[in-house]
């Protein structure tokens, strides 16, 4: 009887460990040949490269700074020392002649900047991007002389000043965050992102699985989910198991899921508003949700059954919308909120958008990492 136990124990975890394995062949290497993640991310990482700067305001826009993480994290994972290096180039400029373009860190949005040159510390170990990055991270939880009353109640409760209670706030935060924690090894940075995650869902987070765009936006805006999507997701990739609220992070990762597999036309996209089949398809918050199933189903987080076909579809659907010239279209405008339901309807679709970019290039990291 004993050896009988033991056998089936052994049994049981080779299942669990070689699952994920089976999973990612099955779902992700057996893809038709215009949708191979490594084609993909070629196509988009050049592109990035001979592309114009973005701006908000005068300085590098975050939607610019996730493309090109995007392009980095692909680049590193296929071995491509070539991209990597035309994207430290095109980094090293902000060091010397474009300065002036490193965003200042006053706002949620300028200092996710920080994300990118603690990526680049993670992959070359040179000290001067890690120098860079840090400064980012450290002054979203550091508050600032003149602070208003509010951003003083945040900071308070042990949450960054730069809380707004936006659901784009999630990845800002988020991804930034866990870079440092990375970059130094230090529990502080993770920390204090998964506390933040667990107010955001507390707030946000409705039945159905879906995050309204603000308290006083009760709308399900697709990129505005995916930013959350992709916010958790990045949690679940850094935070330890010992974290004690990464158990919750991963219930609000789990239900969402759920409500995305049950919102996902027969196209395999996600619709503006993810909840009204009268929207028409938006590939950027696609592209983010692609993004967090796909690595839930690899990492395990999800049960790759009934998960992988999604993801699956969800990738083949979204490559036709890059064109030849290696943009992708049918892209949301940015977009701040409004309560006013017509306004999400009427959102302007444009082409080439880094918003629209950056997480196809982040679905080509998902499906070729480990």
């Amino acid at each position: 009887m004993k050896h009988f136990v033991y056998f089936f124990s052994i049994m049981y975890l080779f299942i669990c460990l070689v699952q994920p394995a089976s999973a990612q062949k099955k779902y992700f290497e057996d893809l038709p040949s215009e949708c191979s993640p490594k084609k993909v991310g070629t196509i988009l990482g050049q592109r990035f490269i001979h592309s114009k700067h973005m701006f908000g305001g005068r300085w590098i826009h975050y939607a610019e700074v996730c493309t090109w993480f995007g392009a980095l994290r692909y680049a590193n994972v296929v071995g491509d020392k070539k991209l990597i290096k035309q994207l430290q180039d095109r980094f090293d400029f902000l060091l010397t002649v474009e300065k002036s373009y490193q965003p200042i860190m006053n706002h949620v949005n300028r200092n996710m900047f920080g994300c990118l040159p603690l990526e680049f510390y993670r992959i070359t170990k040179d000290k001067k991007y890690f120098e860079l990055g840090m400064p980012y991270a450290d002054t979203q939880w550091t508050l600032p002389e003149g602070a208003t009353p509010e951003e003083k109640a945040w900071a308070d409760k042990g949450l960054s000043w730069q809380t707004r209670l936006w659901i784009d706030d999630m990845f800002m935060i988020t991804i930034v965050q866990a870079q440092a924690y990375h970059a130094t090894g230090k529990r502080k940075y993770i920390d204090r992102a998964a506390k933040e995650m667990v107010v955001y869902l507390d707030e946000l987070q409705r039945p159905n699985g879906l995050f309204y765009h603000a308290p006083d936006v009760p709308y399900f805006w697709a990129r505005g989910n995916g930013w959350m999507a992709a916010g958790m997701a990045e949690l679940l990739l850094s935070t330890p198991k010992d974290n004690p609220n990464r158990t919750r992070i991963l219930e609000g990762y789990r239900l969402m899921m759920k409500s995305l597999k049950d919102y996902q036309s027969e196209s395999g996209m996600w619709n503006q508003l993810v909840d009204k089949t009268d929207c028409w398809p938006e590939t950027s918050g696609s592209a983010m949700f692609a993004y967090a199933m796909i690595m839930g189903v690899k990492k395990g987080w999800l049960d790759a059954t009934e998960y992988g076909s999604v993801a699956r579809k969800a990738w083949i659907a979204l490559v036709p919308y890059i064109n030849e010239d290696g943009d992708v279209e049918e892209v949301c405008v940015g977009t701040d909120k409004k309560n006013d339901l017509q306004f999400y309807y009427n959102r302007p679709r444009i082409t080439g958008d880094y918003h629209g970019q950056a997480p196809m290039l982040w679905c080509t990291y998902a499906l070729l990492c480990e």
